[in-house]
């Protein structure tokens, strides 16, 4: 029986897998053409298996080579000679099972330079439509031996374009750098020096590969013909488009998140094929450790400009610009954790609402201030806003109000400007953890208005933050809740507004209003500010 799968390499044969045949007609076509290209993609993204696959694709007139710099070790990276003899190894195993005696020949130990292996490839590439595919290249990313072979083979490509050699047909790479981030890593650890011209960093030896532009994500229809195959093995009488936008909704189509929510309903939670279901398994997958997540906290640790600006784009709400040539754009999109968040694909966005949710946590778990809003969200808390499996969320917010005034003066104003948000996510995480999780729909933020969308047991709460700019633009923030509500069919929503102005004012409190037959539970707070009545 076929199972999910979130380790390794898929199988068809043993794998429920979403059908991979359009993309790989895509990528054919680029091999087919002779095009040499790097397949860049983050942790998790299904990259070894589209190798395998294409492996198991090529005609029968290609011959395949793959190897992959996992577990190799470092001998292989040690100099030149080390590494032409380790590849001439992986050649020869590659061709054995078409011509052992061919196959013989390419263990030559004299081969002990890139010259004399570009020599011997002539031989083996002439009357021959080789494949060369490599994995894992970020294996080799510490290291000058292997930006040496790749420029060996860009020789190899340009030289059989001018028809003055033969090499081979077409090589694919696989991992989640690419080479100019390879080279820029090596530069900054001070294992390779540019020479003082700053422009060399950028003069890859990579720079023959055409562009990738194969999405590999997932769409919701490529989730329902996976989970169509599954329902025709277990016949459970799931809602499949129902389900399959529900997972696309928050996963945007990241191949481990999808895989490993399907893994878990099928395994942990009885086959519960619900928007329920789908809902307690991302509460589940949220709370664990697994490499994706773990790479993700070591990523946020080492790149500390990549920190603030996640911080800065989901928490402060301010509106960046997608410029893949901004090295932090570039960085956040290379390891998957941005995208291009509107239409015209110019500002951006956080990938899917799963990195939403952990990313925010983790900004959570690190703040130094939360501790102060975290110790009023205790136990008794607790007990008061969440009864018999519900939660009370106008308590909740009018708890806040009241804690915040406790804890925070007119002081701390330039700092809860800019940080009270996380502030409300500090308090509200803890209350909501047992049964539930929330996340911030990054796409609606801005400096003005963060909307935040809780989830707990069956009940979903739309929450809009915002600081105070005048009655206009609290009338317009009104609005803007009842059309994400109206988006969300919810009946009742709730406004928190950080006021900043010093002393009392009418407009500060909390109460129920109601606008075109919807409910906005309204409070404010900030300046002088008491508990709300």
């Amino acid at each position: 029986m076929k199972r999910f799968n979130v380790t390794g390499l898929c199988v068809k044969e043993k794998h429920y897998m979403v059908d991979m045949r359009e993309k790989l007609e895509k990528i054919m076509k680029l091999i087919d053409e002779g095009y040499y290209f790097t397949i860049n993609r983050a942790r998790q993204y299904g990259k070894t298996t589209t190798l395998s696959l294409i492996a198991g694709t090529l005609p029968s007139d290609y011959t395949c080579i793959s190897l992959s710099f996992e577990g190799v070790g470092e001998t292989m990276f040690e100099n030149p000679a080390s590494f032409c003899q380790r590849f001439l190894l992986h050649v020869s195993k590659a061709l054995e099972h078409k011509d052992k005696d061919f196959a013989g020949q390419w263990l030559d130990g004299s081969i002990t330079d890139f010259d004399l292996l570009g020599y011997h490839l002539d031989k083996l590439c002439e009357g021959r439509k080789i494949v060369l595919l490599i994995d894992e290249i970020d294996q080799a990313s510490d290291n000058r031996v292997f930006l040496y072979f790749l420029g060996m083979l860009r020789n190899k490509y340009l030289s059989r374009e001018n028809g003055y050699a033969h090499t081979f047909h077409s090589v694919i790479l696989a991992g989640v750098y690419d080479i100019k981030n390879i080279k820029l890593k090596l530069i900054k650890e001070g294992v390779y020096s540019q020479n003082g011209d700053i422009g060399r960093i950028y003069n890859s030896p990579w720079n023959i590969a055409a562009d990738f532009d194969v999405d590999m994500s997932f769409s919701s229809f490529d989730i329902a013909g996976m989970l169509k195959e599954y329902e025709g093995d277990h016949e459970t009488g799931m809602d499949i488009p129902e389900i399959s936008d529900k997972i696309y909704e928050f996963t945007s189509g990241y191949p481990f998140l999808v895989s490993r929510i399907c893994q878990h309903i099928d395994e942990k939670l009885e086959k519960n094929w619900s928007k329920d279901g789908v809902a307690i398994a991302i509460k589940a997958i949220i709370d664990e450790h697994n490499v994706l997540f773990d790479d993700l906290a070591k990523n946020l640790e080492t790149y500390k400009d990549l920190y603030d600006f996640l911080y800065d784009v989901l928490i402060v709400g301010e509106v960046k610009t997608f410029n893949i040539m901004d090295p932090v754009v570039n960085l956040g999109n290379m390891f998957g954790y941005i995208k291009k968040g509107d239409c015209f694909g110019r500002n951006v966005a956080i990938s899917n609402k799963i990195f939403e949710i952990c990313i925010s946590n983790y900004f959570i778990s690190k703040d130094s201030n939360s501790s102060r809003m975290n110790k009023c969200a205790g136990g008794a808390l607790y007990q008061d806003v969440v009864k018999d499996g519900s939660f009370d969320m106008e308590l909740c917010l009018r708890k806040f109000a009241a804690h915040y005034r406790e804890i925070f003066s007119d002081d701390d104003a330039p700092f809860l400007e800019r940080h009270g948000r996380l502030l409300f996510l500090s308090y509200l995480k803890p209350l909501i953890n047992g049964l539930g999780f929330y996340h911030i729909e990054s796409q609606f933020t801005d400096l003005r208005r963060m909307d935040i969308v809780v989830d707990f047991g069956r009940d979903q709460f739309i929450i809009e933050l915002k600081l105070w700019k005048g009655e206009a633009a609290k009338d317009k923030a009104y609005m803007q809740l009842l059309d994400y509500m109206a988006s969300k069919n919810a009946n009742r929503g709730y406004l928190l507004t950080f006021d900043f102005r010093k002393g009392k004012h009418p407009e500060q409190g909390a109460g129920w209003i109601q606008i075109d037959g919807r409910q906005i539970f309204d409070v404010t707070v900030g300046g002088n500010l008491g508990y709300p009545k």
